[in-house]
């Protein structure tokens, strides 16, 4: 079986550890369990995993803190773990920077969906595809998964990297909330669709400071990249 690999899972329930390690390593991953926020650090800097699995509620560090203080480490793919109907703690983990959340109790199976989903869309884009997309005061640089704002890399998790990326790749195409999370979150999502609303706000302000709005809100269907009128043409 080819190795996939390395997921760091942090939760306080030995149960989830064993779960999530079982049927990781049967699909092709190294799992390596934490169950306690202080140790979280120490255990990202040793192991240097490819995606990190939180649970919110730990002893020490809680999760909303830890999924801050990694961003400020490596943009790595960060997939929350919340109580069942914690709408709050959801939103919340995605405005600190998590990549997707999957509500306890959760299918072992849909998780590892999920870990392989985001591990896919991370890696390189494929030559075939435009792996820059130049617009004024915005470069999208796929093959190095950077954006720069007024010629300044910005930091970006991945997530908001790929709907930025998919949108940019198709300028002025309106798309559903339903359309952005099958394309970009690459599976049958469970999740509501207020995800999408959180990753739009965080992107537009990571590009406050452009001039021009090039996410744009189209009120009853969705979101589109919309470029300036004249010299705005993306170049690949």
């Amino acid at each position: 079986m080819p190795f996939l690999g390395k997921v760091l899972v942090v939760d306080d329930d030995q149960n989830v550890l064993e779960l999530v390690k079982l049927y990781g390593e049967r699909e092709g991953f190294e799992v390596i369990g934490v169950n306690d926020g202080d140790l979280v650090l120490p255990a990202f800097d040793r192991e240097n995993p490819d995606v990190v699995i939180l649970d919110i509620m730990l002893p020490g560090q809680d999760g909303l803190t830890l999924c801050r203080n990694l961003r400020t480490v490596r943009m790595i793919p960060i997939i929350m773990l919340t109580a069942k109907g914690e709408e709050a703690d959801r939103v919340l983990g995605l405005e600190m920077g998590a990549d997707d959340y999957v509500s306890k109790p959760f299918s072992p199976r849909e998780l590892v969906a999920r870990i392989k989903a985001v591990l896919r869309r991370t890696q390189t884009v494929d030559a075939v595809t435009n792996w820059q997309l130049k617009y004024p005061g915005l470069e999208i640089q796929a093959d190095a998964r950077r954006v720069l704002v007024n010629t300044v890399e910005t930091e970006i998790t991945p997530r908001e990297f790929d709907l930025l990326y998919h949108l940019a790749q198709n300028p002025r195409r309106v798309f559903t909330r339903e359309e952005l999370l099958a394309a970009v979150w690459g599976y049958d999502y469970f999740g509501d669709q207020r995800t999408v609303d959180v990753h739009i706000r965080r992107l537009r302000t990571k590009l406050a400071s452009l001039p021009h709005e090039y996410l744009t809100t189209v009120w009853g269907v969705g979101y589109q990249f919309t470029p300036p009128v004249k010299g705005g043409e993306a170049a690949s």
